[in-house]
């Protein structure tokens, strides 16, 4: 997937940084940790918000075109984690727009509508979104403000910088269950059908929000995507942190390694990593890449790399004659049993000109495993490609009898306390006088990314949530060449939530802003048409 030009220029002009103070207080990310398993359970969350919670009417006023009402409530997000929210943020304030006169007797749809990054106060909601679906399809709005933004930024924030990466948790907690009190409010005053939607970060959030009201709920996440580690570790923001700063709190405070990293776990990468390989080299297969003299040249490998059940694996380079002379003393049925290890061709000339060595057994045991795994998956594309000659059957047969695959592995999601196997002991865990150029390397290159990629997971992750209540009421709209929300290497929402849509927009993610705000506003107004037709108070219609 190419991605958009004109999202990296744009990021590259702002001067916005995030997370200017670190990671927060450890004990505080404990906390939140704790609370994010009461959260992702729906049946838990909803009892956390009462359906008569207070919320208080500050100003209603009738205009032109619609009724403005404006109020605040306490976030419950301080009742249960108290003083992990700003004291200046914790009062939550909205607007909601209403229609004069409803156009259909006993529907009044409302549809909540969350900031996205650098999205303070109402008036861009108000004007961009809300306004223009009361006049096209008399949907009325909700306007949250998030907190640390507009009317709830701490005094010392600069603009939209986060002082901490707490800080996005807390900031998606509050959203939750605020979002569970004016859903409230809604059915209280007889508002209906409900949806909520957001761009960008206010999509993922959203979508966090949807998963646990439990009933139907129009859910319209725009340019966002199933978790947020991808936006802050591939995507364009990334560049916008100081990780060196990160990377030596975490060295340096035991808190976060010793107890935090066991706390997190990364949800899908191992799985998708594995997924991806065996597609890439499924699509050169397919494309007829490998010519029988590269199948011959895998043949001859196969005879010179030999993995003893009891030794090292060893690489064998030996002439001609010599491996005649081995081959008549040597009985394979009796011998013991050796595991064969197949690489691509393009790396086998490679081989057989390097001098006889011994490899690091943990290294060559995990490329073993990936290259036996790529040749299980695609045994039906190698049998079609290879030769029907003799000597290519009795190759056949013999991987066949004795490479085992324990495909169950793949599945398993990481914990970031895990990584310290053989395979990771040789990145650069101990602090490095190099500073991170977040553009050049993997986040698996350094520990504190590591970290970073275990908590976004753990807190943003959608597969960590419920299901929403109908997932058919679900039409994400996302850029084809996202520059800010990477989709590769992360779980798909469609996997994720089955029966959800998923809609592109050929464009980028500033692009797309600018551009598509009409493709939103329509896939809203679908949404809620397809809610009306399936669901009437709650209740399924026939």
């Amino acid at each position: 997937m190419s991605t958009s030009r004109l999202d990296a220029v744009y990021r590259s002009i702002l001067i916005t940084k995030f997370f200017t103070k670190g990671w927060g207080k450890p004990e505080n990310l404990r906390r939140l940790f704790e609370f994010r398993k009461i959260v992702s359970n729906r049946d838990e969350c909803y009892k956390l918000v009462e359906k008569d919670y207070p919320v208080t009417i500050t100003k209603e006023q009738n205009l032109s075109d619609c009724k403005l009402l404006e109020g605040y409530f306490l976030t419950p997000l301080e009742k249960y984690l108290p003083g992990i929210v700003p004291e200046i943020a914790q009062k939550a304030h909205f607007q909601a727009l209403l229609p004069l006169h409803w156009q259909e007797k006993g529907c009044k749809p409302v549809c909540l509508h969350l900031a996205g990054t650098g999205d303070h106060y109402f008036w861009r909601r108000r004007n961009l979104m809300v306004k223009p679906l009361l006049k096209e399809a008399g949907i009325g709005g909700i306007i949250l403000e998030n907190p640390f933004y507009g009317l709830r930024k701490p005094t010392d924030q600069i603009r939209s910088s986060l002082h901490n990466v707490s800080d996005i948790f807390v900031m998606g907690g509050c959203l939750i269950l605020e979002s569970l009190v004016l859903f409230h409010w809604c059915e209280r005053n007889g508002l209906g059908p409900l949806g909520v939607t957001g761009l960008s970060m206010g999509g993922h959030m959203a979508s966090l929000a949807a998963t646990n009201w439990p009933k139907p709920l129009v859910l319209v996440p725009c340019l966002s995507w199933s978790t947020a580690s991808a936006v802050f570790l591939q995507g364009v923001m990334s560049h916008s942190i100081n990780w060196d700063l990160l990377e030596d709190q975490y060295l340096s405070d035991g808190a976060y390694r010793e107890k935090l990293s066991k706390m997190v776990t990364i949800v899908d990468e191992a799985f998708l990593a594995g997924k991806k390989f065996a597609r890439t080299y499924s699509e050169k297969v397919k494309l007829g890449i490998q010519t029988n003299t590269q199948i011959e040249k895998q043949e001859h490998l196969i005879k010179s790399l030999k993995c003893d059940s009891y030794k090292d694996l060893i690489i064998c380079q030996e002439n001609d004659k010599v491996k005649n002379e081995k081959t008549k003393n040597i009985d394979l049925n009796t011998k013991v049993p050796i595991k064969i290890v197949k690489s691509e061709a393009s790396d086998s000339d490679k081989i057989q000109k390097s001098p006889e060595k011994v490899l690091d057994n943990a290294k060559l045991k995990q490329t073993e495993k990936l290259i036996t795994s790529e040749i299980s998956r695609n045994e039906s594309s190698l049998k079609s490609v290879k030769t029907n000659t003799e000597k290519s059957k009795e190759t056949e047969q013999t991987r066949n009898e004795i490479v085992h695959i324990d495909k169950k592995s793949e599945k398993k999601s990481w914990n970031v306390s895990e990584m310290t196997s053989d395979f990771w002991t040789n990145l650069p865990f101990l602090k490095s006088g190099k500073k991170i150029d977040i553009g050049k390397i993997h986040w698996r290159d350094r520990e504190a990314l590591q970290f970073m990629r275990g908590i976004m997971d753990e807190c943003t992750h959608l597969s960590n949530f419920s299901v929403p209540y109908d997932t058919s009421l679900i039409i994400a709209v996302c850029a084809k060449h996202d520059a800010y929300v990477p989709r590769e290497d992360v779980g798909r929402l469609e996997e994720i939530w089955p029966g959800a849509e998923v809609r592109y927009v050929d464009a980028g993610h500033v692009s797309a802003y600018i551009l598509h705000q009409s493709v939103f506003r329509a896939c809203i107004i679908e949404a809620f048409e397809r809610s009306k037709k399936k669901w009437k108070d709650g209740k399924h219609i026939e």
